[in-house]
């Protein structure tokens, strides 16, 4: 074939593309909304049971303009981020001490290895005895879906620091804090930085558990037992999606920022 021919062939660029990447995700759910609408719409599924994309529409705008809607995120979101805070600060400080010292870890490791077994809604039974049904209550159990994803992760980084890193530090003449802050925290972040990943989604997820279980308050939660209650189809879905919602968020967030930390750490590099 000759180059003539070659630079006569149409070029595919990627930017061009039909389906962009960053839309496919897209796909499916559409996919899902349209077989949705036309079950409804034809009436091949009992109105009650499946309300039309249109009901939950309606419902979502009553939901926001009389505010209900931001009262209860605000109240389930000042939960989560309670519960996060706390149980990622306590989880970096076990996760640390785990990691760093042997013998602590050999007195307070099987301990932890036996409480992290335990489902984190057999909780719940003890914390509403002690703690009642109010927000401590939510905030403790939201606390303990943070806790065991910061320190396994913090505590396995901080453990997997190549050997060969520690033995350039004690070439160099690093004391114990130079190396901690030098070598050994940023080789174990992006460890650090999953387990606080995981544990923002946790106790997200956490977050609704706790308010459908521990029912008195506010909450989208809450929201979600006020539809079932009333067997109100449209407020149930629209709760979900809002769940839904929020969590892929956080998610887009915790990624976006992941990315930037990355691109500053070797960039610095």
């Amino acid at each position: 074939m000759s180059a003539a021919s070659i630079s006569s062939l149409p070029v595919v660029r990627r930017g061009g593309a039909w389906l962009r990447a960053r839309w496919r995700g897209l796909v499916l759910p559409a996919a899902a909304i349209l077989a949705w609408w036309a079950l409804a719409r034809l009436d091949w599924v009992s109105t009650p049971l499946l309300v039309s994309p249109g009901k939950v529409l309606e419902t979502a705008a009553s939901q926001i303009s009389s505010g209900r809607l931001w009262r209860a995120l605000s109240a389930s979101l000042a939960r989560e981020f309670t519960g996060f805070a706390i149980g990622t600060a306590l989880g970096l400080i076990l996760g640390a001490l785990l990691g760093l010292l042997p013998l602590f870890n050999r007195i307070v490791g099987p301990s932890f290895n036996t409480f992290k077994q335990i489902s984190l809604f057999a909780w719940i039974p003890l914390i509403s005895v002690w703690f009642g049904l109010g927000d401590v209550a939510k905030v403790t159990f939201l606390s303990l879906a943070a806790l065991v994803p910061v320190v396994v992760n913090t505590c396995d980084g901080i453990r997997s620091t190549p050997t060969a890193l520690l033995e350039v530090a004690r070439v160099f003449g690093y004391s114990r804090w130079q190396t901690l802050l030098h070598v050994v925290l940023p080789a174990a972040a992006p460890s650090i930085f999953t387990g606080v990943y995981l544990a923002l989604i946790y106790s997200w997820l956490a977050t609704i558990g706790a308010e459908y279980l521990l029912v008195a308050g506010h909450g989208i939660g809450n929201t979600l037992i006020e539809g079932s209650e009333h067997f109100q189809m449209d407020l149930v879905i629209f709760g979900m999606f809002v769940i839904g919602l929020v969590g892929w968020s956080m998610n887009a967030l915790a990624r976006a920022l992941e990315r930037r930390l990355a691109r500053h750490r070797y960039g610095a590099a």
